[in-house]
């Protein structure tokens, strides 16, 4: 998005990630591409946002801090890596806002900003990702909600999930979902209720308390992100994703990412162009809570 390459030190309000991650996927590899390829496409962001007026390079320090390291043959080293890097960024008080990457990367990234207390969630995603293991790993782009709402980092009673569709292995996911307490919006029940009255859903889930937010792009239907390692037809429109996100405007709103983009299955770049504008309308919503704080100083 243009942003100056910054270290990770105050005065830092803002810091733009990538995770070049993708040892967590289990269907087609290459989000470690991810950060390579919306950095590329975000060059056509400018600087205000069209509906909610937010102008977040006048209200924040934002910089691009660089990759966090991961390790290339090992899932597990790589979180405790990703782990590491993001504590430095919560350390100097920076939101992180973050590209990814497979959907493994909200864990580590959740142990960093959310060990002081379980905070709220709202994830865009065609797959709950609530498996206690998937293929025999415990830590993988299936396993990120279960796992952080099992170390107290997200309270399952303030986690909406929208979008969730498509065929599965079984209903261990959706029952665990479900007697934790999760909201679970299928797209059926999507269509049904529209777009205003999900939105309405995530006020009375999240509340007025710190929130984190994680888009899987797969979340979007296929047209609009065919980029993806596991796409899933009949999915959210990129304007229902955006009016969605600007309704956040003024939430405690601690940080976000965006998965799962994978640029070598993107060949007219749209999907990283998508997630390059998600990308903004995040740093947008953690602008606002920032401005806020800083104004109040």
């Amino acid at each position: 998005m243009r942003a100056a390459r910054g270290e990770i030190a105050a005065p830092l309000d803002i810091a733009l990630v990538g995770v070049p991650l993708d040892l967590g996927a289990t269907y087609r590899s290459g989000a470690r591409q991810g950060p390579a390829g919306v950095r590329e496409a975000s060059r056509l962001i400018r600087q205000i946002n069209p509906t909610t007026g937010v102008a977040p390079y006048r209200l924040c320090n934002i910089a691009d801090v660089g990759d966090a390291p991961t390790h290339p043959l090992s899932v597990e080293k790589s979180v405790e890596l990703v782990e590491a890097f993001y504590r430095r960024i919560h350390a100097v008080g920076a939101a992180p806002i973050s590209i990814g990457g497979d959907h493994t990367v909200p864990l580590p990234v959740l142990r960093a900003i959310a060990a002081e207390r379980p905070v709220g969630l709202i994830q865009i995603d065609s797959h709950s990702d609530t498996f206690d293991e998937f293929m025999g790993t415990r830590y993988n782009h299936a396993t990120f909600v279960r796992r952080a709402v099992e170390e107290g980092l997200l309270d399952p009673k303030r986690i909406i999930q929208i979008g969730l569709r498509g065929t599965r292995y079984g209903d261990d996911d959706i029952v665990y979902g479900d007697k934790a307490g999760i909201r679970m919006i299928t797209m059926d029940e999507f269509e049904t209720l529209g777009r205003a009255k999900v939105i309405e859903e995530i006020g009375k889930v999240v509340g007025d308390l710190p929130v984190y937010i994680s888009i899987d792009i797969d979340g979007l239907d296929p047209k609009d992100a065919p980029g993806t390692g596991v796409p899933e037809p009949g999915g959210i429109m990129m304007r229902d994703a955006q009016m969605i996100l600007r309704a956040l405007t003024g939430r405690e709103v601690i940080g976000g990412d965006i998965c799962e983009v994978v640029p070598s299955l993107d060949p007219s770049g749209i999907t990283c162009i998508n997630a390059a504008n998600l990308m903004f309308e995040l740093t947008c919503l953690a602008a606002v809570v920032r401005g806020r704080k800083k104004s109040q100083a």
